[in-house]
This record gives C-alpha cells, sequence and structure tokens, in this order.
C-alpha cells in the first residue's frame, strides 16, 4: 500500500534518524496527575532540553503548546494528545476525547495519539473514539498513534504478550500508524508482540526503573526485542538529569542494528528522503 504523500510526509517527520528506531517522549501526565514536576524546571526548559537531546517526538495536550518554544520542534516532531481522564475520577480507565484532529492541525502538530485501556468498563466508547479518530486521521493525512493498555476489573495480567498482541492488532485493525504497549516482560515475549503487529511498536517505559544504569539495561532489553522504540515520560523527564537521560536513550535507539522494518510497507523506506516528481 502506498501511502499518501502528506501521510508519509509526516510519518518521516516522526523519525528524526532515518533507518533507526524511535525515542518518544510523553509529557500528557499532567492532564492525569497534576503538574509535571522535573529537575529541568517548568515544562518549557524541558521540551527545549529534550528537544537538544535527540528526541525524535514529544507528545502534549493542546494547551501545553502554549507555554513551550515553537523552536523546540525544529528538529523533534510535535504529537498532540487527544485523550485525558483524572486520577481522581470514578473510573481513571474512562478515557475521554478532549482535542479533535482538526485542532490539532491548526496548532501544527505531526501526528496525535489517543489513549484506549482494553478490557476496561468504557472500552466500547473509547474504541470507538479511537475508530472515529482514525477516520479524520485518514480525511488530514495526519498519523496516529495509538496507546494502548490491557487494563481494567477482567485483566490480571496485563503484560500478558497474547493480551499486548491484542492491544497492539486492535490498534493496527482501527487504523492506526503507531501503537504504543507496555512490556511484554522479556525480549523473546515481547518479539512476538512485535511480529503479530503490523505496524511499528513502541514499548512503554512505565514506572520509574531506578538508577540511570538500570534504565538502560531495560532500554537495552527493549531493543533488543525489536520493537520500533520507545516512548518514555516518567523516567526521562523525572531523572535528575532529563536531557542527559534522553540523550542516552536516543543514542542507544538511533544506532541499534538488526532494526524491524519501521513500517510494514515494502515501498516506504524511510532511510531514504521522499522521490522529487518531474
Amino acid at each position: 500500500m502506498c501511502l499518501p504523500f502528506s501521510r508519509e510526509l509526516r510519518l518521516r517527520r516522526l523519525h528524526r534518524a532515518p533507518g533507526t528506531r524511535m525515542l518518544v517522549v510523553p509529557l500528557d501526565h499532567s492532564v492525569t496527575d497534576g503538574p509535571i514536576r522535573a529537575s529541568a524546571g517548568d515544562v518549557r526548559h524541558l521540551v527545549t532540553q529534550l528537544s537538544l537531546s535527540g528526541v525524535d517526538a514529544i507528545v502534549l495536550h493542546k494547551g501545553a503548546l502554549r507555554a513551550v518554544d515553537p523552536s523546540s520542534f525544529t528538529d523533534t516532531a510535535l504529537i498532540v494528545h487527544l485523550s485525558a481522564s483524572t486520577a481522581h475520577a470514578a473510573d481513571p480507565d474512562a478515557k475521554y476525547l478532549v482535542a479533535t484532529v482538526a485542532e490539532a492541525l491548526r496548532l501544527g502538530a505531526d501526528a496525535v495519539s489517543v489513549h484506549v485501556n482494553l478490557g476496561s468498563r468504557d472500552e466500547a466508547r473509547q474504541v470507538g473514539d479511537m475508530a472515529t479518530v482514525a477516520e479524520a486521521c485518514d480525511r488530514w493525512n495526519l498519523p496516529l498513534l495509538a496507546m494502548m493498555y490491557p487494563r481494567g476489573p477482567r485483566i490480571t495480567d496485563p503484560r500478558s504478550p497474547e493480551l499486548i498482541a491484542h492491544a497492539a492488532v486492535l490498534a493496527a485493525d482501527l487504523g492506526a500508524d503507531l501503537v504504543k504497549t507496555p512490556y511484554a516482560g522479556s525480549p523473546e515475549a515481547m518479539r512476538d508482540v512485535v511480529r503479530a503487529s503490523p505496524i511499528p511498536v513502541l514499548v512503554a517505559g512505565g514506572a520509574p526503573v531506578g538508577g540511570t544504569a538500570e534504565l538502560m539495561a531495560y532500554v537495552d532489553e527493549v531493543l533488543e526485542s525489536g520493537a520500533g522504540g520507545l516512548a518514555m515520560g516518567r523516567n526521562v523527564f523525572q531523572a535528575r538529569d532529563p536531557g542527559d537521560v534522553a540523550r542516552q536513550i536516543a543514542e542507544r535507539a538511533h544506532t541499534t542494528a538488526d532494526l524491524v522494518p519501521l513500517f510494514h510497507d515494502s515501498t516506504l523506506d524511510l532511510s531514504r528522503p521522499p522521490a522529487l516528481a518531474g
């Protein structure tokens, strides 16, 4: 399948180092948990620091863009997050839409993201919301990152490889271009998830892992699985030096060999620039 030019162009922009894996830093936690308390200082300084550290993309809610420097996104892609819920809600797993694809485009987004909790009490609406966003992304040729988590009253093992693979395939079947999922617990189990997914899998960082050495060991383990990259928030912005931690992870992601194709489409080679018409 050959992608429309504008969508392919935006997908390329999401990938700062063509031919390697991605590092995405989500900074959407403030809506869920309250102010992001990073050693880097305020969000504006944090975003600037991350953009200088080689990360491929940063995820922000629409209002947060008023507090950041647009020049931070000269070489770093902007993903606008469309989903929300707070930790104080009756059901924190019930995500709902708080922005549209059209808004994200007006704000200059290179992509949008949505969050779906597979197995939650509110799963039906979340899946429906994602399908609606995917249709709008198709209309406007904007890439879609689906953040998919097995999470709910019937989920006994949120790191089950079978459940994570189901979440990844659900995202692909509904039209996502990239999927963020939890780690399946081992490179071997995660490799099975990656193989099952028709779209690139970005592994979530989750709760803080520990010191820098432990975090880099985790990063290396994830990359060993063949995943398309990582989506790490708290492990980066809560670090003593977020910029240095982001740089170390980005260097690992951008130099890893034995890559799985970032996009399962032989017509789309992200290691080469788009051909010019003529």
